[in-house]
């Protein structure tokens, strides 16, 4: 889209100013109302016409509970400050967890046109979302897809997702399980580290959470599903859900070293899982990853997260093989 480079320029400047809540290691804190609506003002990355991105921070939620600040509730008042004449709809973001592109519209008809495309991409089979991670691990193959089915689980007072390998049809026809897909491929490596870039044909919540543990690489920041990898001699393996409670993830000596961070710190950790690229009808749409994880990429030794507003080709509008 023409300007949306600089616009996306513009944007990573004024969240620099703006702050993300995160501390010099890279640590979340939580923002009250009118920080949060000055940070995602800073952070609008494109606007014509009915369309409006903005760079959501990770940590806050599209829709929350009653009470909870969310993009949501906090989007009448984005709209009046922005100038804007009619109210805003959310098209498309990622989790709460995850930052990068939120995508909104003030018209129902426009809304509507861009879901139904994203639809049909997908049943073309392309990938229109193309997400980058850091990860703790490095997968054995340089890229691949990872194919598994998802459902949600209750344990104990939690209900938590969980990969269902083989799941059987009458799971899948009652809907119980949903057939899931993400492509992966490895843009850098070091230090037993790596910067993926994640591309889901499907949508199930956590779904690259889970897929990152099926690949024994789990999220940097993930502290839901990093327990399901344990380690024996160096050597990753997969837990099942059952036997790994949830907890704060956790890193080695040397990892927590070259990111100044303390074991106590790592709580705070954001998900390194960034939305930076929305193919859409005119173009492909990007959005520079926030400062934290930018800084984690700069102690790893890891490259930065390409684009195609940089020169490199829209991987995301490619179909699938």
């Amino acid at each position: 889209m023409a300007g949306s480079g600089r616009a996306a320029a513009a944007a990573a400047r004024g969240l620099a100013r703006a702050g993300t809540g995160a501390r010099a290691a890279g640590q979340r804190r939580p923002l009250g109302p009118e920080k949060t609506l000055g940070l995602l003002e800073a952070s609008v990355v494109h606007q014509e016409g009915a369309l409006l991105a903005l760079n959501k921070p990770p940590g806050l939620p599209v829709l929350g509970q009653p009470g909870e600040l969310s993009l949501d509730a906090l989007l009448p008042v984005l709209r009046r400050r922005l100038g804007l004449p009619a109210d805003l709809h959310v098209v498309k973001a990622p989790a709460r967890e995850c930052s990068g592109l939120v995508l909104l519209s003030s018209c129902y008809h426009t809304t509507k046109k861009l879901q139904q495309f994203f639809a049909k991409a997908r049943q073309r089979g392309q990938y229109p979302a193309t997400y980058c991670a850091v990860t703790v691990g490095v997968p054995a193959e340089a890229e691949g897809k990872i194919r598994t089915g998802l459902r949600w689980q209750q344990q104990g007072d939690t209900a938590m997702v969980v990969p269902v390998p083989a799941p059987g049809r009458h799971s899948l026809a009652r809907k119980e399980v949903k057939i899931t897909l993400t492509r992966y491929r490895v843009l850098g490596a070091r230090g037993g580290c790596a910067l993926l870039q994640l591309q889901p044909k499907t949508a199930f919540p956590e779904q690259l959470q889970v897929h990152l543990t099926l690949l024994l690489c789990p999220a940097l920041g993930d502290h839901e599903h990093s327990s399901r990898v344990g380690s024996v001699l160096g050597v990753p393996f997969l837990l099942t859900p059952e036997t790994a409670p949830t907890r704060t993830q956790v890193l080695d000596e040397e990892l927590l070293s070259q990111l100044g961070l303390s074991p106590q710190q790592l709580r705070h950790l954001p998900l390194h899982i960034h939305l930076q690229e929305l193919v859409l009808p005119e173009g492909p749409l990007c959005a520079p990853p926030p400062p934290h994880f930018l800084r984690t990429l700069r102690c790893l030794g890891l490259p930065e997260c390409p684009t195609a507003a940089g020169g490199s080709p829209p991987h995301s509008a490619l179909p699938a093989h």
